[in-house]
């Protein structure tokens, strides 16, 4: 199976520019003056999403997967995808105009509603949406102000995955990747380790140094203030001398575990399932300090020419038999707990599998803002761009 997280997944190297992130660093506001849609009217017979690679299949990968067909042939609404591979390219098309819908990971979502390209939903326009797990209704990563700017799709969250020949049992810290140590085949973790290759993972150092360095009085990842982001730079530069290699693409990765000697490194449930499938030696476990994760929101364009068809996809995305499906095939957890239960290619399993009791300890992926619970400010996400590319450059 082709990785539905793609090559270009997450991989936030690939950014616009630092100048769209820094335009858009501040959350400010509702998208629509005038308030959501009240009613539906007749479908306009067209839908144009953008979406992560695998998020809207109609079986041309898999014939197994299919939530598209039946949907056309029930609404006549004729689904197109645009597929981007970052957050960054699908802030870009989004902001260039053309579609109704994208599925936006947390690390996008605010910044779209910030820079007013998403307006507010009318949940009572998606009957389904009492079903969505309560912990995902009003996410802060889509519900601002009061108000809904999407409806949830999926999520996950990233694990620490490890190879079990040179860890004798689960390693209970990342301390693994982010500081030297020996390992418990004899050698040292350096050169042996991955982290991922893209600005919100300063988010995964933060959350380490909120464990183990308590002092600095870091109380959310993705809201830190001048010390606290100078001690996670400064953790990631030192990082830096262990990394083999900074990964963005999933199958590159499964490859590095294979054949190049890695052996501990932040991952997704996709890359470990393969793994496991092809009985390599490798696991996965979600430590001690927790997780950061991604949680991905379907919003609707602020000028979107087919308002009733993307109304009727955000209550057909939200049906179990498509969420279950979907998970099954990215090997995420459900928006709707319904989903976990009677979905033969899910198994009554996937969802604990996939982390479905892991919410609690996860740190979502939401952009970093300037102004944020401290009263001195926090450092915006323009910054962490910067500042994360001279890392990976050296400096």
């Amino acid at each position: 199976m082709q990785s539905p997280k793609s090559s270009s997944r997450r991989n936030v190297r690939h950014l616009t520019t630092v100048a769209l992130a820094a335009a858009l660093g501040t959350i400010v506001g509702s998208a629509q003056a005038d308030g959501p849609l009240q009613k539906l009217g007749k479908p306009e017979g067209r839908l144009d999403i953008v979406a992560w690679p695998g998020y809207i299949e109609r079986g041309d990968t898999d014939k197994n997967f299919d939530w598209v067909t039946g949907f056309e042939k029930k609404t006549g609404c004729k689904v197109n995808v645009k597929t981007a591979g970052t957050s960054d390219e699908m802030v870009a098309l989004m902001n260039e105009g053309g579609f109704d819908l994208v599925t936006a990971s947390g690390d996008a979502s605010l910044r779209l509603i910030a820079g007013k390209r998403v307006q507010e939903i009318n949940v009572s326009l998606v009957p389904s949406y009492k079903t969505v797990d309560p912990r995902l209704q009003k996410a802060r990563w889509h519900y601002v102000d009061g108000k809904h700017y999407g409806v949830p799709y999926q999520w996950g969250y990233n694990v620490l995955a490890y190879n079990t020949k040179a860890f004798k049992e689960a390693p209970k810290s990342w301390k693994v990747v982010f500081e030297e140590t020996t390992l418990a085949d004899g050698k040292s973790n350096k050169g042996r380790v991955q982290a991922f290759d893209g600005p919100i993972y300063i988010a995964d150092a933060a959350l380490y140094l909120k464990a183990t360095k308590p002092e600095l009085g870091i109380k959310d990842p993705y809201e830190l203030n001048e010390d606290q982001y100078k001690a996670a730079l400064e953790l990631l530069r030192a990082q830096r001398k262990l990394v083999a290699r900074y990964w963005h693409d999933a199958m590159v990765q499964i490859d590095d575990f294979k054949n190049e000697g890695v052996v501990a490194s932040s991952s997704w449930g996709f890359q470990v399932n393969l793994l496991k499938g092809e009985n390599q030696p490798i696991a996965s476990v979600v430590p001690v300090e927790g997780a950061t994760g991604w949680a991905d929101t379907t919003m609707l364009h602020v000028n979107a020419k087919n308002p009733t068809c993307a109304y009727l996809w955000l209550e057909h995305s939200v049906n179990p038999k498509l969420q279950g499906d979907l998970a099954a095939w990215f090997g995420s957890v459900p928006a709707v707990p319904a989903a976990c239960k009677g979905n033969a290619l899910l198994g009554d399993g996937g969802c604990k599998n996939n982390g479905y009791e892991e919410f609690e300890r996860i740190s979502f992926w939401r952009t970093p803002v300037a102004k944020c619970s401290d009263p001195k400010g926090c450092v915006p996400y323009y910054r962490w761009v910067s500042d994360y590319i001279a890392i990976l450059g050296g400096r």
